[in-house]
């Protein structure tokens, strides 16, 4: 009997300090925005709250779920029978679509957590329009003043095609001038003379048949407007792409017999004065059954010069000679140690490009 008088004592004292303690109330635990534009931004709701208890009522935390969401709050404490208040503001912006967050509130209060939730859906802004034609040669629009190739097998021909208008009120002419010195480009204008708002296209040829093109190719062409070439940058069509040897064609007996191509990569580091030349020799051997041609020898670096034999009999052995001058921009280079490459391509079929590192300490 003595504990059951303990435990109901013990009890009445709990529920009496409870009644003691803030009990936060809102009004509201959730908010529908509805449907809101993006464009019009940030969108607020107040979610009012009272202090239904004994003592002062204090807002430790509110923290929300994204970071799109800010909520502000009461910092003061709030007194029994008084209220508070609860500003969560949402941002739309690049948001578009359904959306709910929550707003956790912690507090003295003997309900310590309690969460409130917003949503809503988010209309996207309307679709800014494109300017299809954004690059402009005098009084022609042009969709673009590069084309890429890509990777072009040798015996086949690259197409790209540029699209351009007349965005004027009158009649203009159009045409391409191709460059006299990379014969492998060739192209033309679909229309010559275009009306107000015509349009045409550039069509543009990478030619690999008949040539000694090989690896990555860089030309440009000129657009000559109502027939006056103007020599300039502004009116150029910037072109690039890459040629491959292909071996699909090959019979087992031909890659049986194909040339191999070992190249003897430098392993010591070269050693040349600040702003001096140096030249080296690389070795190539061709371990295979048939001649190995070398279509191509090159860098990046403009530093760098090579020279390769076009080819090389079954056993044989040649050099790929490399001049480097310790210079760059026209300014002699800071001493230290410097890594450079050069690509060779041959008609290797198991290996057609290899890639020579080259290192360098400059003194």
């Amino acid at each position: 009997m003595k504990k059951l008088f303990t435990m109901m004592a013990l009890i009445v004292c709990a529920v009496a300090v409870m009644g003691q303690k803030p009990v936060i109330t809102f009004e509201k635990t959730q908010h529908d925005f509805g449907k809101i534009n993006e464009a019009d931004g940030r969108v607020t709701t107040v979610f009012s709250f009272k202090n239904e208890g004994m003592e002062p009522l204090v807002l430790s935390n509110v923290r929300a779920s994204c970071g799109c969401t800010t909520p502000k709050w009461t910092r003061e404490p709030v007194e029994p029978g008084q209220e508070g208040q609860i500003t969560v503001t949402y941002n739309p912006n690049g948001r578009p679509g359904r959306f709910q967050k929550t707003i956790t509130v912690t507090s003295n209060a003997t309900e310590a957590t309690k969460r409130l939730y917003i949503k809503g859906e988010v209309i996207p802004k309307p679709a800014k329009p494109v300017n299809a034609y954004p690059v402009q040669m005098g009084e022609l629009s042009l969709k673009s003043n590069s084309a890429y190739f890509g990777v072009v097998k040798k015996g086949q021909v690259g197409v790209q095609e540029i699209e351009y208008a007349n965005k004027t009120d009158h009649d203009i002419t159009v045409e391409l001038a191709l460059p006299t010195k990379d014969l492998y480009i060739d192209g033309q204008a679909t229309l010559k003379t275009l009306k107000p708002n015509e349009t045409g296209k550039f069509i543009l040829h990478l030619v690999t048949m008949d040539n000694d093109i090989y690896g990555p190719v860089e030309s440009a062409v000129e657009v000559v407007v109502n027939g006056k070439a103007e020599h300039s940058d502004a009116y150029r069509i910037n072109l690039k792409g890459e040629v491959e040897e292909d071996f699909s064609n090959l019979s087992l007996e031909q890659r049986q017999q194909a040339p191999i191509a070992e190249i003897e990569e430098p392993a010591e580091t070269w050693s040349v004065g600040s702003g001096a030349t140096l030249k080296k020799q690389i070795k190539i051997q061709n371990m295979g059954a048939t001649p190995l041609m070398i279509r191509r020898v090159y860098s990046h670096d403009d530093a760098i010069k090579v020279v390769a034999p076009k080819s090389i009999k079954p056993g044989k052995k040649g050099a790929i000679k490399v001049e480097y001058k310790a210079m760059e921009g026209g300014k002699v280079l800071e001493k230290g140690d410097y890594k450079r490459q050069i690509v060779v391509l041959t008609n290797d079929p198991k290996e057609p490009k290899r890639t020579i590192n080259l290192r360098y300490n400059v003194q």
